[in-house]
Parts: structure tokens; C-alpha cells; sequence
């Protein structure tokens, strides 16, 4: 069952480490995990939350490994092809999102995504996407956010998607040491694995050398998702 605890040999096999490794990395409290019985017993929510914070840690060279841990692990989902345009339809770009605090920032998008019919409840992923944020801020430092509820919502989706919303001005939204974010990008994953390997791949995109620059200089949605395509091309 897809929401059953990892054993030491099951999460081996989903980090594509030998099982010596993992009982070592737990042992010195280096992922997280309980005993259970004299067992090592792993919950899939606190992985993939201790995953998402790997990958938001890690250098370019890292989230290369990264994501062909996750390209192994979710090669059996519907989504064949992770490449970012593939994800965000020229229609999920919103240039310039006329939001000015954070709150509006995350209903503007919810809303906007729920007109192109991709989202089927704007505000129940909104609440989800707020309470998230509560817990831990997903502005970075470079002034992007990656925004995304919780945990996958598939009942409220068609597929997953991406969108993207630039403001015309940096706004308070959580980031290191106040730093401003002016570029918004909302995660709609089906399950687990979709979501780890669509950030992994997004994470990537944004640290390509001038992409950001590049993308707060685009006047139009069409414009942008070119970029995007040409950034995320030069990935492979």
C-alpha cells in the first residue's frame, strides 16, 4: 500500500541505497525514523517531508543524483516526460500577477488556475497551500517561492500542472532574512513521487545561472514560458 511505513529494505530500494546505508543514516539520526518491535520503521509522510527539505538543500551537482533517485522511483506514473514545460501551459503564466501581500498572491493563483479548469477548488488548495506556508515558509532566498499544499490533493486536479505568477515588485513572503519574492510558482502534484521529482527538477531550473534574471525581465506569459523552455532544455 502506498501509504504503509518503509521498512529498512523497502526505503533502501526508494532511495536506491544499499539497506547497510540507510540503517546507518538512521542510527546516527541522520534521516528520520522510530523503532518499532527492534525494527527501523520509516513513515512515507516524514521521508518525503525530510526528501523535500534535501532537495531544497542541495547544490547543483546534488539535485542532478537527486532526481534520477526520483526519475527510478516514479518511472510507473502516468507522468512520463518531467520536463517543466510539459507542466506549466503557456495559460498557467501569469505576467504580471496583480497581487500585492501574500495571501492574495496564493488565492490570485489558485483562482486564475481554477478559471483554466486545471484546478477544480481554488480555495480548498489555497487553505492547503496557506497552512503550509505557516509551518514552513517556501520563499528562498533568491527570491523565488515554490508553493504547494502539504501533501498531494489529486481529488481537487485534472493532472498535475504548474503555474507560475510574476509580480511587478518583490513582496514579503517569508524569505531568509526578509529577502522579497516577486516570482510565485505553484506545485500541483497527484501523489508523492510526482511532486518530489517535479521539485527536484524545478530546483534545478532556478539555479541555472541567469535563468532568474532573464525570467523577471519577460513582459508576456508567452515570452516566459519560452524562456522556461529554453532553460529547462539545456538541463539534459
Amino acid at each position: 500500500m502506498a501509504d504503509e511505513d518503509f521498512d529498512i529494505a523497502s526505503l533502501a530500494d526508494f532511495l536506491h541505497l544499499t539497506p547497510p546505508v540507510v540503517r546507518k543514516m538512521a542510527e546516527r539520526d541522520k534521516i528520520p525514523g522510530r523503532r518499532v518491535g527492534g525494527q527501523w520503521r520509516f513513515s512515507r509522510a516524514e521521508i518525503h517531508s525530510w526528501f523535500e527539505a534535501k532537495i531544497g538543500l542541495s547544490d547543483h551537482k546534488e539535485l542532478v543524483e537527486v532526481e534520477k533517485i526520483l526519475e527510478i522511483q516514479s518511472s510507473k506514473t502516468e507522468v512520463e516526460s518531467f520536463h517543466i514545460p510539459n507542466l506549466l501551459l503557456i495559460e498557467n503564466v501569469f505576467i504580471p500577477l496583480l497581487a500585492k501581500t501574500k495571501t492574495k498572491v496564493i488565492q490570485s493563483l489558485c483562482d486564475q488556475m481554477a478559471d483554466t479548469g486545471q484546478l477544480w477548488d481554488a480555495n480548498k488548495m489555497a487553505d492547503a497551500i496557506r497552512n503550509r506556508e505557516e509551518l514552513h515558509p517556501t520563499a528562498l532566498e533568491n527570491g523565488v517561492a515554490l508553493l504547494h499544499p502539504r501533501r498531494p490533493m489529486a481529488k481537487i486536479i485534472g493532472h498535475p500542472f504548474l503555474a507560475i505568477g510574476i509580480t511587478s515588485s518583490g513582496i514579503p513572503f517569508g524569505g531568509p532574512r526578509g529577502v522579497l519574492t516577486d516570482i510565485f510558482f505553484l506545485i500541483c502534484s497527484n501523489n508523492e513521487a510526482v511532486h518530489l521529482r517535479v521539485l527536484a527538477r524545478l530546483s534545478r531550473l532556478i539555479c541555472q545561472e541567469s535563468f532568474l534574471s532573464e525570467l523577471r525581465e519577460s513582459d508576456s506569459p508567452d515570452t516566459a514560458w519560452k524562456i522556461i523552455e529554453q532553460f529547462d532544455s539545456e538541463l539534459d
